[in-house]
Parts: structure tokens; C-alpha cells; sequence
């Protein structure tokens, strides 16, 4: 069985650098307290190779490509041990590609990220970049396109997604154009999310109903190879799980969901149903359909929390698990 590990980048977690805009980034990268120690990476390194059933690894944080290359660097080229034949893909998450395109560009060290992209695919495994375009328009610019061509250039892949946000992108025309445009450029469509139960969300949040209509609606409109996307997907505590439909089952409203990907492996494909809640924003406002008092997972999930109680996760802390 394969399976991701997630690195979180620790420092992301401090509400200062989560607000920085790129105005402040070059007070901050390369200062200490903005870097892993390297006994983290350490630490993931031996996991892997305790555990050869990992195939990949995701960075994310926060937001890596803050870093310098340097910094960079000094995470990934551990990684790149041959010993770790099992390590199949390096993932990094960023959003650097729409609101600092320049970091692939024309950045001091831009240069030299992209060659640490180019040694990351000699070592024999897949570099992709996972980055949020949120609009079509972040892909007009010609020094995003030029990103996009340089990052592509060294062998990465780049996979698209994004939440879909209130007044932002909740329309079913502006997810065609932005998928149509990625595929123009030879990224890939990957995920529409539905925005996370955190902060501000009521002002961006729009009722699950809604999200599925606008991916439908933009899934109709675009060509067969734009439809890599899947969605819409909430990232929860579970797992990411999928609205496959809204449908009528015994006289009864249903939304219909699946776990793409789950704590437990075991639950994932299974399709299951919520009653259908025309109001309902996440995953936790929904409840059994048919009367059912509880979701088929949530005992297993409670054995999950139970076991995790102590702090980690087979060999490794819950800080450097992440997210599902």
C-alpha cells in the first residue's frame, strides 16, 4: 500500500509570517527563526526509510517557496538519498507562482531554485508543483507565464487548485476559463475546494449546494482533458472527501460523498450520504441521512484520535504528519 507523508513547514503556524505580504519577504528569508532545523528533516528522512511504503512527500506550510533556494535546498537534498528508492514524489505547495511570480524568474536566487528542481528529477523522482491560481486572470501576466514555462522546463509537473471563494471566483464561467487556461499552458487541473472552516470564513464561505453547482456546471464546459479536476473537495479532519451528488434514495435528499483520501485507507471509494442541507458550508454541518446516528467512519475516527492522544503517529510526531 502506498501512501503520502506531509512536512509542515513549522513556522507557518506564526501569525506573523501567515499575514506577510511580498513586500516583507525579503526582510525575512534566510533569517533563522524562519528555517526547519535540520534535525527535522532527519527525522522524515529515517521514518522513510523505515517505512518503504511511502511514495511521497508533500511540502507546505505557509507557503515553502518563501525560502531562499538555499533554505530550500537544505530540506530537499536529503530527500534525494538514493537509499530512499521507495520516495517516488516531491510535492511542494505555493501560491508563489500568482502573487510573486518573479521568485521562478527573475529573483536573486531564482536561478538556482530551478536548478534544485532540475537535480530533484535527475535523482530519479517527480518534482510537482502544486500551485492555487484562484482567477483566470492570474495566468494573464506574462511573467506568470514565464514562470509556469521555467518550472515546467526543469521536468516538474505543475497541478492546479484552489478553494472556491464568495465574491471571488463562485461562478461556474470564471472555473471553465481558469481551468481552460491552465491546460493552455500544460498545467493540470487538479481540485476545487471548498473554503476551510477557518478565519474570516463566513464572509468567503458559499453553501456545499452551490459549490457542486458551479463545478458541474464549469466541468460541463470544458474538453475531456481538463477534466483531471475533481470537485468540490473539503479538506477535513477525516480526509478529503468529495461531493459526487445530490440525489433521491428512499423517498429521501441525499448528498452523495466519497474519501478520495481518508485517515483509515480502508474507507476510501465507499460512497455515503448526508441528508441534503441547502444551508449546510462544510463537511461537520452535515449529518446521516436515513436516520443513521452516525457516519459509517467516526467510531474507527475516534480510535484514531484515541491512539494519536499520546502525541504521535506510529514513529513520528503529529507536527511533522500534517494533514491528510
Amino acid at each position: 500500500m502506498s501512501g503520502h507523508l506531509h512536512l509542515l513547514e513549522g513556522d507557518a503556524r506564526n501569525p506573523k509570517y501567515r499575514a506577510l505580504g511580498r513586500q516583507h519577504l525579503e526582510e525575512i528569508v534566510g533569517k533563522p527563526d524562519l528555517k526547519f532545523a535540520s534535525r527535522d528533516v532527519e527525522l522524515v528522512r529515517a521514518y522513510l526509510l523505515r517505512h518503504p511504503e511511502v511514495s511521497g512527500l508533500f511540502i507546505t506550510g505557509g507557503d515553502p517557496m518563501i525560502m531562499s533556494a538555499s533554505n530550500l535546498e537544505r530540506y530537499i537534498e536529503p530527500l534525494l538519498d538514493p537509499q530512499l528508492e521507495s520516495l517516488q514524489t516531491i510535492r511542494i505547495g505555493t501560491k508563489a507562482t500568482a502573487y510573486w511570480p518573479y521568485r521562478f524568474t527573475s529573483d536573486d536566487d531564482a536561478d538556482a531554485v530551478l536548478l534544485l528542481f532540475e537535480r530533484v528529477q535527475r535523482a530519479g523522482r517527480q518534482l510537482v508543483v502544486v500551485t492555487h491560481y484562484s482567477r483566470p486572470r492570474e495566468l494573464l501576466p506574462s511573467a506568470a507565464q514565464e514562470a509556469v514555462c521555467r518550472i515546467r522546463s526543469t521536468g516538474a509537473v505543475i497541478f492546479c487548485q484552489a478553494p472556491v471563494i464568495r465574491r471571488v471566483n463562485d461562478s461556474a464561467d470564471i472555473w471553465a476559463d481558469l481551468w481552460q487556461a491552465e491546460l493552455k499552458l500544460g498545467c493540470v487541473p487538479y481540485y476545487m475546494f471548498i473554503e476551510r472552516d477557518t478565519g474570516p470564513k463566513n464572509y468567503f464561505e458559499i453553501p456545499l449546494l452551490c459549490a457542486f453547482n458551479i463545478f458541474r456546471d464549469a466541468y460541463r464546459r470544458v474538453s475531456g482533458v481538463a477534466r483531471t479536476v475533481r470537485g468540490p473537495v473539503m479538506s477535513a479532519t477525516p480526509g478529503k472527501v468529495i461531493i459526487d451528488g445530490i440525489s433521491t434514495i428512499q423517498g429521501e435528499r441525499v448528498f452523495v460523498l466519497r474519501f478520495l483520501r481518508a485517515r483509515d485507507p480502508d474507507w476510501e471509494g465507499w460512497p455515503f450520504f448526508a441528508r441534503f442541507d441547502p444551508s449546510a458550508t462544510w463537511f461537520t454541518d452535515l449529518v446521516p441521512a436515513f436516520g443513521d446516528a452516525r457516519f459509517f467512519y467516526e467510531e474507527r475516527m475516534e480510535q484514531i484520535v484515541r491512539e494519536k492522544a499520546g502525541g504521535t503517529l506510529g514513529d513520528v510526531p503529529l507536527a511533522t504528519t500534517g494533514k491528510v
